[in-house]
């Protein structure tokens, strides 16, 4: 069992002890906390957005955090099953003190969350989540009397005006969309993606719609997160539709990769890439991603007269720095693309519009497209933190020992080498240390990662 709380939220394995695991009390406290702490914000402002992906403890959960809402005062917008971008742009659409999505994202099933966000639909900051968690320590809730209770509103339109807002995007070209006659196939994975999807691409001119992993059960048919050994599925069924491709998202739909039409991927790395690409094209400024992103958004951004800058890894981290820096897109090299004309979230679904919008405009194949960008190769590991790990001093005997090379340890250790550079760092989301490693060649990238696997290995810490 697991738990693991953060200035982004709360996220843990459903079942199990309280305080160890997400049971029904974390829940509870968690969401009194954030209520309590809005509460204080908001000037009186009582209005929260909820929603969830199609997790089997989704409306369980969700109804421990909307009745906990309520016993605070708190007047409640539902949008049941919903995305992830779709609850961050009904909070401003609602003008709303704030939202909460019910998610685990890429975890497995067994997993679920809550993810906060402020008035404007984007992540809680640092410094307002460390107060949240000061509310939890010391269980300071106020709850409100019979008389002043909050009240339940459904919303069914959200996801409506969230495509309606797409559509309306100067970049996305419904008209070129639809002339493209574009065939494709979506791996739902048995949540929010097999309504959300689909709804788009209808609005977008596709009629020829193929959904796997269509029932919305959250007994994910694999691991849900899209990486290549989740989705041969998917590139099967491209083949044996002879589609012009597939696209792949996660359970809340923030994250977003496609494969071509000869069943290949076109990489989760590229999402963002590409994406970007398009957006430059028709509009100079710069661009941000998480320093464990492919150094390809830099290349595509310089080649448009930008300026690329990377940040720490997160959401929250990432948008900090798209605000900074004026930049006219950013993400993540997950596969979450951040379009701010938009909002400040990273949003599968715009993505896919935006996409297919340069996809048509170019008349290339998605292969075709794919190989117009630099080639870079990707190697991306885990390791499992054992109980009483020493991470400061595993990352001191690293910073030793690659001395002479350029260093980074904003977030985590990252080591740049003339061609390749490896990152490690402490998930957000799970008790491991990601090491990701990058090279113009996947063997140097493997073995650049399996290096510095051996060497937090020498260390004691298992590896998975």
């Amino acid at each position: 069992m697991a738990l693991i709380k953060s200035i982004s939220g709360i996220r843990g394995t459903i079942g199990g002890v309280p305080g160890e695991s997400l049971s029904p009390l974390d829940i509870v406290r968690f969401a009194a906390a954030y209520g309590s702490w809005l509460l204080a914000s908001s000037d009186g402002n009582k209005k929260v957005v909820i929603g969830r992906d199609g997790r089997i403890s989704g409306e369980m959960v969700q109804s421990l955090v909307v009745n906990t809402l309520i016993s605070l005062g708190i007047d409640v917008i539902d949008l049941g099953l919903s995305t992830t971008p779709t609850v961050e742009m009904a909070v401003v659409f609602e003008k709303a003190a704030g939202g909460i999505i019910l998610t685990a994202s890429h975890n497995p099933k067994e997993w679920n969350a809550l993810k906060l966000l402020n008035h404007k639909g984007e992540f809680i900051s640092g410094s307002d989540g460390a107060a949240l968690l000061d509310i939890v320590k010391v269980d300071n809730y106020h709850f409100a009397s019979v008389d002043h209770l909050g009240t339940v509103t459904k919303n069914e339109t959200a996801l409506d005006e969230h495509i309606k807002a797409i559509l309306a995007h100067p970049l996305v070209n419904v008209e070129a969309i639809t002339a493209g006659n574009f065939s494709i196939v979506v791996d739902a994975i048995n949540s929010s993606g097999a309504f959300a999807v689909p709804q788009l691409l209808t609005a977008l001119g596709v009629n020829q719609i193929t959904v796997i992993n269509e029932e919305v059960n959250g007994r994910f048919a694999h691991n849900p997160e899209p990486l290549p050994e989740n989705l041969r599925a998917l590139c099967s069924e491209v083949l044996k539709q002879n589609a012009s491709m597939g696209i792949a998202v996660d359970p809340d739909v923030d994250r977003l990769c496609f494969v071509c039409e000869d069943g290949t991927l076109f990489g989760e790395e590229y999402t963002l890439v590409a994406v970007a690409d398009y957006v430059l094209q028709h509009k100079k400024g710069n661009t941000v991603s998480n320093m464990s992103s492919t150094r390809a958004l830099r290349d595509i951004t310089q080649k448009h007269g930008g300026t690329y800058t990377p940040s720490a890894v997160g959401e929250v981290n990432v948008v900090a720095k798209m605000k900074a820096t004026n930049a006219v897109i950013g993400g993540e090299g997950n596969g979450g693309i951040i379009v701010p004309e938009l909002h400040y979230g990273r949003d599968a679904l715009i993505g896919i519009a935006l996409f297919l919008s340069h996809l048509a405009k170019e008349k290339k194949t998605v292969q075709q497209l794919r190989n117009t960008y630099p080639d870079y190769f990707m190697s991306k590991n885990k390791i499992e933190l054992t109980p009483g790990f020493d991470l400061e001093k595993i990352f001191n005997n690293l910073k030793e020992k690659y001395k002479n090379h350029s260093i980074n340890t904003e977030d985590g250790l990252k080591i740049d080498f003339e061609n390749d550079w490896v990152h490690l760092r402490t998930s957000n989301t799970e008790p491991i240390i990601r090491i990701y490693a990058e090279s113009n060649s996947q063997n140097v990238a493997d073995n650049i990662a399996q290096k510095l696997m051996k060497d937090i290995q020498e260390a004691g810490v298992s590896t998975q």
